[in-house]
């Protein structure tokens, strides 16, 4: 059996997330979907896995359907940030739908990802910037990590830094001493599949650092666009494949990993 996994998010001011639960699950249900759904005022983020046919008829759905505007009630979920990945069984044992105040935790409420993106760089510029060891302006790069501790631990660019962080609401207060140390050079944040780096990304800007872009679909879209070049190690991700390596096939339950946390970084 070939199971399809999707990541999928998108910041988006939505009307009304909360009345958004019953229909997501009752059509998750109906197509025998199983992963995690949180929905907020800011957006949404979606992990699912099931057949071919059952994933693309919920992405067909979840674009056209009456239910998911935003706050100018135009169709909200055309452009969702997504990667696709396969495995061999089902790797989420339950459907979780949720309504939450964030689709990932900041506790910052000034930052409203909502109202714009983040700067970004895709996968095939940073390649290319690692192999040069700059930028277009000639300027350092510093590739900022913005994962759990537990996760960088399974692998991460080469070179890159990070927090140390235990969870993700920690970011601000962790990346606030490297204000001054980062004035001069162009940081990339970068997470699994995008919105954590994104969301990142955005409270740097607005609390003064200069240059800062994000990974454009996190370490998935890099894997799939570039492969292995300039990364370590595995993905950690949040399911019973424990881990992702550059062709996107779990790795971690054969190398003996610990099973995945149930709790996503939301």
């Amino acid at each position: 059996m070939s199971v399809l996994n999707i990541a999928a998010y998108r910041f988006v001011w939505l009307a009304d997330p909360a009345s958004w639960v019953v229909p997501l699950r009752a059509r998750c249900t109906a197509l025998g979907l199983k992963g995690t759904i949180i929905v907020a005022d800011e957006g949404i983020n979606v992990f699912l896995a099931g057949r071919d046919a059952d994933i693309e008829a919920f992405l067909a759905w979840l674009a056209v359907d009456a239910t998911f505007v935003d706050r100018e009630g135009r169709a909200a979920l055309q452009d969702l940030e997504l990667k696709r990945s396969r495995c061999d069984a089902q790797p989420f044992g339950r459907l979780l739908i949720k309504h939450k105040p964030e689709i990932v935790t900041m506790r910052r409420p000034s930052v409203k990802p909502g109202e714009g993106r983040a700067s970004s760089i895709s996968p095939e510029r940073l390649a290319a910037w690692l192999a040069r060891g700059h930028d277009d302006d000639g300027r350092p790069i510093v590739l900022l990590d913005t994962r759990n501790a537990f996760e960088v631990d399974h692998g991460t660019f080469e070179g890159a830094r990070h927090l140390g962080l235990e969870r993700f609401d920690a970011f601000p207060d962790a990346v606030a001493p490297l204000r001054a140390e980062l004035g001069d050079e162009t940081v990339v944040t970068f997470c699994t599949g995008g919105i954590r780096c994104e969301k990142a990304a955005l409270y740097m800007r607005d609390a003064g650092f200069s240059r800062v872009l994000q990974l454009e679909g996190g370490i998935l879209n890099y894997f799939e666009k570039v492969g292995h070049v300039h990364w370590r190690g595995d993905c950690f991700v949040f399911d019973e494949r424990v881990a992702l390596d550059t062709d996107l096939k779990g790795s971690g339950a054969e190398r003996g990993a610990p099973a995945a946390p149930r709790v996503r970084p939301d």
